[in-house]
């Protein structure tokens, strides 16, 4: 029976899961859940995630919610090297990371990305330069970590690629569409590290499928 992902792909939170998908190459399918007729917040969706968000995610009898829990849960049951759980050093580090992302880089982009392109594009309204100012400052902070970080190693946990990188590719992915892409020609070494995980074969796909439904 094939996995089950609650979403659009070109939600940030439900790429994030799908390339997870694509990486151990697990059998899924993609419901659709359509924002604009208010679907997330159905008496059907709610029972899949009571917050009325996306992802949501059912494998089986198992129903969950919150899109790094399902990566985690996705790369766990195919014994993915992504999560390093072999190596308790190498996992501790994995898990330090992908809290940074959530905390110091998904925050501030999700402000950039909501200002910069869902309030003009989908909500018909303009964008508050003082508070996208603000995010960009948050940001070049967590950037500044990142470019110490990776001239000393290739990814951020370390030299070997983990959900820590994969689980910013949907939030990069969506900063090159934002005026403010040309902020990390001043961060070479985040730079190539953001080229590398878009070099992915998974990234390019799920890339395509957030295109397809933009």
């Amino acid at each position: 029976m094939a996995m089950k992902v609650y979403g659009l792909p070109m939600s940030m939170n439900v790429a994030r899961v799908l390339v997870c998908l694509e990486e151990v190459g697990e059998n899924y399918e993609v419901i659709p859940i359509n924002f604009s007729t208010v679907e997330h917040k159905s008496i059907e969706h709610i029972a899949h995630n009571p917050f009325g968000q996306v992802p949501a995610f059912q494998d089986g009898d198992l129903v969950l919610f919150e899109s790094r829990t399902i990566s985690k849960y996705v790369l766990r049951k195919n014994n993915s090297e992504l999560l390093k759980e072999d190596n308790l050093s190498d996992l501790a580090k994995v898990d330090m990371w992908l809290e940074v992302e959530s905390h110091k880089f998904d925050r501030p982009m999700s402000v950039i990305i909501y200002q910069c392109l869902i309030i003009p594009n989908y909500l018909d309204g303009e964008t508050d330069v003082k508070v996208v100012e603000e995010s960009v400052e948050m940001l070049k902070k967590t950037f500044e970590v990142y470019e110490d970080r990776l001239s000393k190693f290739k990814y951020l946990a370390g030299d070997f690629i983990s959900l820590a990188d994969l689980s910013h590719f949907p939030t990069a992915y969506y900063l090159m569409a934002t005026p403010h892409a040309s902020l990390l020609d001043g961060y070479p070494h985040v730079k190539a590290w953001i080229t590398d995980i878009f070099a992915r074969p998974t990234a390019k796909k799920v890339v395509e499928m957030m295109k397809a439904t933009a």
